[in-house]
């Protein structure tokens, strides 16, 4: 087996170099980063040069490759809304995104595709593909635009493999290779998907999304759940210290589809307030990749 590409969202104190450098003393080979701060749309955040610079200077001296590299959209772009101004500041905030992502060289940005009533579900889904389709013209390159599954919650769409079929269906052929898809684990047990019963009941609800929507996924969120099965709460836990239980990631680090694609944590950091000079590492995430390279190791 090869090793796996286990990186986290690591703490940005300092910028996002400081990230890459946090991520490699943890023994990192993926990583993923905010390229703005990801309370506002971003919509009209360029990255300046400099900034540019530093990071992919980090990543040189680390070692991470630029395309095991995620940017995180922001968390209010919501593509599925039926509100046209909303959705035309959440529109070009995505096209913002992925410019500043491919001036970064990075492989792929992940979004949540947002909320639209349960009236109008196609038509959020196609507003979703839309916004999408407008990114993907207006920024040329390679790096991806990478649909995130959700948690479920009210009207948040991307539950299911179902859901985000429809949507890369209505992306334009053409356009179809730079875009794709990745799980979280915490937002496939939040909304209804068992990972816990046996390693062939996870490796079936894989099978499911592959089959449904025609590929692997491109990335996976490595975390456990506060919420029970189908609680439809998106609250991150550490491995093993939630409702999912550590056996599971066992038996994903194990299938075959989370070889060669960022495996990323997002799990609970515990020195949030680390000064912005400061190199080391997070704990919490130097535990979590010692652990799932345990289970890379283990039979």
């Amino acid at each position: 087996m090869m090793a796996r590409l286990i990186g986290a969202h690591t703490i940005a104190n300092g910028g996002i170099d400081m990230a890459a450098i946090r991520a490699a003393g943890s023994g990192m080979s993926a990583l993923q980063i905010f390229t703005t701060i990801p309370k506002f749309y971003g919509d009209k955040a360029s990255i300046r040069p400099e900034r540019v610079e530093r990071f992919k200077s980090a990543l040189k001296k680390t070692k991470i490759k630029p395309q095991h590299v995620i940017a995180h959209a922001s968390y209010v772009l919501n593509v599925a809304t039926p509100d046209e101004e909303k959705w035309n500041r959440a529109s070009a905030g995505l096209t913002k995104e992925l410019e500043r992502s491919t001036a970064l060289g990075i492989g792929s940005v992940c979004f949540h595709p947002g909320a639209a009533p349960a009236s109008d579900v196609k038509g959020g889904l196609k507003r979703v593909a839309t916004a999408i389709k407008n990114a993907l013209k207006a920024v040329g390159g390679n790096t991806r635009l990478l649909i995130e599954n959700t948690a479920g919650a009210g009207q948040t769409r991307g539950r299911s493999a179902e859901e985000i079929a429809e949507i890369l269906k209505n992306v334009p052929k053409a356009l179809r290779a730079r875009t794709g898809y990745g799980l979280d684990t915490c937002h496939l047990f939040a909304s209804g998907y068992d990972l816990t019963k046996s390693q062939k009941a996870l490796s079936t609800i894989l099978d499911s999304f592959e089959e449904t929507i025609g590929e692997p996924p491109s990335f996976f969120h490595i975390n456990d759940s506060a919420g029970g099965l189908g609680s439809n709460l998106d609250r991150h836990q550490l491995i093993g210290k939630g409702q999912i239980g550590q056996e599971p990631f066992r038996w994903l680090i194990k299938d075959k589809r989370s070889d060669n694609v960022p495996l990323i944590l997002e799990t609970p950091q515990k020195l949030y307030e680390i000064s912005d000079d400061d190199p080391s590492p997070d704990p919490y995430d130097d535990e979590m990749v010692r652990l799932l390279k345990s289970f890379e190791r283990s039979k």
